[in-house]
């Protein structure tokens, strides 16, 4: 079942499994045709049960034989300021599910900075920020990604962009320092707005009752100050993928029953 508001879309699944399965077929999909014809593809991930969920799925398909891995370029959406083999690591996470299973290039998996790395905090944001701007556009300092993965928390937050903090407003720059997060681990590395909704195609992906309320506030067009989903936007395309208890708040006058 698919859900339309103004320009975003809401892909329901009934569960979890279901929602994974189908992120992983259009992840795949959208790679294959994106590399088929040599061209590159930056693509935002982004750690969480369901992020890692999608790369596991992923792994399984035989389709990753198909692709093209050394045009594909990873980077994270938001990364825990903790050391590099820490299980909260979102790049450690994203290995295990998916890039330690198929030959892309290290130098094309951009991480930011770890906390044993010898870079502080800001340091770790200002390099991850130069980092994006060695594959800039002729508009941005940072690449233009094909696909830019991003979790939703609870209050709406994404990346480690939260609700009512001076990051979610920051707009002249690419890469941030976050310190005292209201989410465990306290100290991160967030990309900025500007960059993820520079994504050609931003997918949200969300299940669960608790997230409920998350997404009904960005269909409605909360204020993104206080609601961060509700600022994500794509160039091309804004999906959230849910299960259907994170679509219980939906209303049904969005429901799209023609399509």
């Amino acid at each position: 079942m698919q859900v339309s508001s103004a320009e975003k879309r809401v892909v329901v699944e009934a569960t979890p499994a279901a929602v994974a399965t189908r992120v992983a077929d259009r992840f795949l999909t959208r790679v294959r045709a994106r590399t088929r014809n040599g061209r590159i593809a930056h693509i935002a991930l982004t750690g969480g049960s369901m992020g890692g969920a999608v790369l596991r799925t992923a792994a399984e398909d035989p389709r990753i034989e198909e692709i093209d891995w050394s045009l594909v370029h990873f980077w994270w959406g938001d990364e825990r300021y903790v050391p590099r083999d820490d299980a909260d690591r979102n790049a450690l996470q994203s290995r295990r599910a998916l890039l330690d299973h198929i030959p892309v290039p290290e130098e094309n998996v951009h991480e930011a900075a770890a906390s044993d790395s010898g870079l502080s905090l800001d340091e770790s944001a200002a390099a991850y920020a130069a980092e994006l701007a060695r594959y800039g556009t002729d508009e941005h300092p940072w690449p233009s990604f094909a696909v830019c993965f991003l979790g939703v928390g609870p209050d709406g937050h994404i990346a480690s962009l939260f609700p009512d903090r001076e990051e979610v407003t920051v707009t002249d720059a690419a890469a941030l320092p976050v310190r005292n997060s209201p989410k465990p681990p306290p100290e991160r590395v967030t990309l900025t707005r500007p960059v993820l909704n520079s994504s050609k195609r931003v997918w949200l992906v969300l299940t669960g009752a608790d997230k409920a309320s998350a997404l009904g506030l960005a269909l409605a067009g909360a204020s993104y100050s206080s609601v961060p989903v509700a600022g994500a936007k794509g160039r091309k395309r804004t999906v959230f993928f849910v299960d259907e208890s994170a679509a219980s708040e939906v209303s049904p006058d969005l429901i799209d029953q023609a399509y």
